[in-house]
């Protein structure tokens, strides 16, 4: 490696550094030319032990002290042999618990062996009514979910009966030559935990986990709408080494209304009135979501597409912060066959009440699209439509 660098050079920062500096900074040198990035390259291999040892001095309070007064001549008369001596799978088992911080679990380190695991979380979907969005309902479901195997406790052997690797000894890694330099891995034989078991456990094939099938009640909240998704802590997957259990996340979908639109917390709908309820105004009753009845007011003089707002007539906000409205969405019925007395009473109405036609400027493009919304059904259809994203 020739001449002896200076450690803070060697990581780059200031002799003031803080721990967490020295930290960060090793940690971006060792992911820089850690072995497995740079697989058959000798002056890689130098820096990592390089930076390995200025770490191993800089982290240490005792030793960095010593260094700071005395430098390398200092730490040697203190039995600190400046320059790195072991080969890489001792930098790893030496760094062991950093290396699984830096690079997650046991990063091929032999690091974090047999810590307990949390499980895997699990997904539900639930598909609810919009009655039930607006008064919450409570749903049982049924799911299978891997528990931890009670006979062996876990561990996958016949009566927890478990014994040294062979392959690795019980480190839980092994050290393989590569490009002139020695390389960790996690020992595949026992996953890295250094022990298997003398015999598979029956019950669980060795798995340490056999499924269950786990029946859950499921309360959903007044207000929930299409993609909100609740939690049941420690529903999910068993860990692994006495680790907890994972969570189960229920994602509830709210079926379409034959006559609601939802938009949030408000409700939308369409109500049709005669031409006489149209020019003079008057009332109707419309049924409310959940049960009951609600006046719709209709003003003199409406026209086709106006709206009408019932305020609180909506579903309840997640979280108890008041309801929406329902939105009435206003139309004329236009009878589509009159007999001869209907027909006489409308054209002397028409010769009571005549109304010039009007024109506007329009042309094909505009046409085409009249066009298209005739062919596309009703104003409830494309109100529909519009709220679904169409």
């Amino acid at each position: 490696m020739g001449a002896r660098r200076d450690y803070y050079e060697v990581l780059g920062v200031a002799r003031d550094a803080d721990g967490k500096t020295i930290k960060a900074a090793y940690r971006k040198l060792a992911m820089q030319f850690h072995p497995d990035r740079n697989p058959d390259n000798p002056e890689a291999e130098d820096k990592f032990k390089e930076a390995a040892e200025a770490y191993e001095v800089l982290s240490d309070d005792n030793k960095r002290a010593v260094y700071d007064r005395a430098g390398f001549d200092g730490l040697r008369s203190g039995g600190f042999s400046p320059g790195f001596q072991g080969d890489l799978g001792d930098i790893f088992s030496h760094f062991g618990d950093i290396f699984a911080e830096f690079f997650g679990g046991n990063a091929g380190f032999g690091g974090g062996r047999n810590r307990p695991m949390v499980g895997a979380d699990l997904r539900y979907d639930l598909e609810i009514s919009l009655e039930d969005a607006l008064t919450g309902t409570a749903r049982s479901v049924e799911l299978t979910r891997s528990i931890a195997c009670q006979p062996c406790a876990g561990t996958g052997a016949k009566n927890g009966q478990l014994t040294v690797c062979a392959v690795c000894g019980g480190r839980g890694q092994v050290v393989q030559g590569r490009g002139g330099f020695m390389i960790a891995t996690t020992c595949r034989a026992c996953a890295g935990r250094g022990q298997m078991a003398k015999e598979a456990c029956p019950s669980c094939g060795g798995r340490g986990q056999v499924d269950e099938q786990k029946k859950l009640e499921v309360r959903v909240p007044p207000g929930v709408d299409t993609g909100v998704r609740l939690r049941l802590q420690g529903e999910g997957d068993g860990g692994q080494n006495g680790g907890p259990h994972g969570d189960l996340y229920v994602f509830v979908a709210v079926t379409p209304h034959e006559m609601f639109v939802r938009n949030g917390p408000d409700l939308h709908c369409e109500l049709a009135v005669g031409f006489s309820m149209a020019c003079t105004g008057g009332s109707a009753l419309l049924p409310r979501l959940g049960g009951g009845e609600v006046e719709v007011k209709v003003p003199s003089g409406m026209q086709p597409g106006d709206l009408v707002r019932i305020n609180g007539a909506g579903l309840p906000r997640l979280g108890g912060r008041g309801s929406g409205d329902m939105i009435v969405h206003l139309t004329v019925h236009v009878p589509k066959k009159l007999d001869d007395a209907q027909r006489k009473v409308i054209r002397e109405l028409d010769e009571l009440m005549p109304v010039t036609p009007e024109f506007s400027a329009t042309g094909p493009d505009r046409r085409e699209t009249q066009n298209k919304k005739r062919k596309s059904g009703g104003l409830f259809d494309r109100l529909r439509g519009a709220l679904d994203g169409e």
